[in-house]
């Protein structure tokens, strides 16, 4: 052990499977924090667990410990004194929570006394997740923490792809993940300072690249696979792929997606197809037993204007091409209503029952009327009203 400390927000199965993992590896102690009691208690009761990689070369499982967990509704205190002096910070609480920890993290901050900057990292599945917690800690930052900033934290955004499946009812703190991993983090940020030794971090000049890649493809991918195979009355994901009419329309959503990543990122055609299809290949694995409730829930964020649906077809409208296989995608998402253990999905029914079209449009994707997309978007909502 280096006995270096890593602070981590979020136990859930991308905290313990994903990020956790790969820090116990890096020789880093581990403390969980967290506001679910349950899921505190279990962890503390817990000195270690499994992470068991699913592939189509087999499996393969590693022990975790080293770690500890915390509640930072009811021992907030104890997570500042815990963040003053640890050597990262990282979280997958949801891009949605990130205001909830950040204050936490702030007060953390301002006790620092450690010689070298905190590493902050938001592993969330949005783009420059990162830079959205830095502006929700700077809330809360004395003047003078926010006077040194450099010298008490650096902020550094990242892309995170790995997919965690359906998990077996008696897992505990078991996570069954799948062996595809990748794990992208800028560099910049690290100037003057050594970057965090975790050797699954691939650390890059620019991450816009990558993070607008994977979350166009693969979650757009994702997303669009789950929409159209609950309209299809599918239960998994790999069953769904397995269905021409819904892989065509997934092929063509991300065909669409890759025109944008190609003129925009100036990443190669060739490149960006062979990166689809290997997408493809992981999400039909069907050892990962991926269910598609599981991958169309919240759609209210899922449709959100900064997300894999309406920002990829938003760009392609306003550069004068006509997104019709995201349109359609969006449709069916609109059209994930009332699931069951989906708050949002019974919210979107209410969202759609009682308001207008443009409405709906308004709340749901925080499109205007000024965005080349908007008139498509509304007709699709009042296609759905219909």
């Amino acid at each position: 052990m280096t006995g270096k400390k890593a602070i981590h927000f979020g136990g859930g199965n991308i905290g313990r499977g994903f990020v956790a993992e790969f820090l116990h590896q890096a020789g880093y102690e581990v403390v969980f924090v967290d506001v679910v009691d349950a899921l505190i208690d279990k962890l503390n009761a817990t000195p270690t667990y499994t992470v068991t990689e699913v592939g189509e070369e087999g499996t393969k499982t590693t022990k975790v410990d080293n770690y500890r967990a915390l509640n930072s509704k009811t021992h907030e205190a104890d997570v500042i004194s815990e963040i003053a002096t640890a050597d990262t910070v990282t979280c997958a609480v949801g891009p949605n929570i990130l205001k909830f920890i950040a204050p936490v993290i702030a007060k953390g901050l301002n006790a620092r006394k450690a010689s070298t900057p905190a590493a902050v990292i938001a592993c969330e599945n949005a783009v420059m997740a990162t830079n959205t917690l830095k502006e929700f800690i700077f809330k809360d930052l004395t003047d003078e923490t926010k006077g040194k900033i450099d010298e008490v934290a650096r902020f550094a955004n990242s892309a995170v792809d790995r997919i965690v499946p359906h998990q077996d009812a008696d897992a505990g703190m078991n996570v069954k993940i799948e062996s595809f991993w990748e794990w992208c983090v800028e560099l910049p940020p690290f100037k003057g300072m050594e970057e965090p030794k975790v050797s699954a971090i691939h650390y890059v000049e620019d991450l816009s690249p990558y993070i607008e890649r994977k979350l166009f493809t693969v979650n757009t991918g994702h997303a669009t696979t789950a929409y159209f195979a609950k309209l299809a009355g599918k239960e998994w994901i790999h069953e769904a792929l397995a269905d021409a009419d819904i892989r065509s329309k997934v092929d063509a959503t991300l065909k669409e997606t890759a025109k944008l990543i190609v003129s925009k990122h100036g990443i190669a055609e060739d490149e960006q197809n062979a990166y689809v299809e290997k997408i493809i290949k992981r999400f039909s694995n069907k050892a990962l037993l991926d269910k598609v409730d599981r991958v169309g829930r919240q759609p209210l964020r899922k449709l959100s204007r900064g997300e894999r649906l309406v920002a990829p077809a938003a760009e392609l409208a306003k550069d004068g091409y006509k997104p019709v296989a995201l349109l359609a995608t969006i449709e069916a998402a609109f059209r994930f209503q009332n699931v069951e253990g989906d708050e949002e999905s019974v919210e979107l029914a209410k969202i759609l029952k009682e308001n207008d079209a443009a409405a709906v449009v308004d709340k749901v994707t925080g499109l205007k009327e000024s965005d080349a997309l908007y008139k498509d978007v509304l007709e699709v909502v009042k296609k759905v009203q219909g």
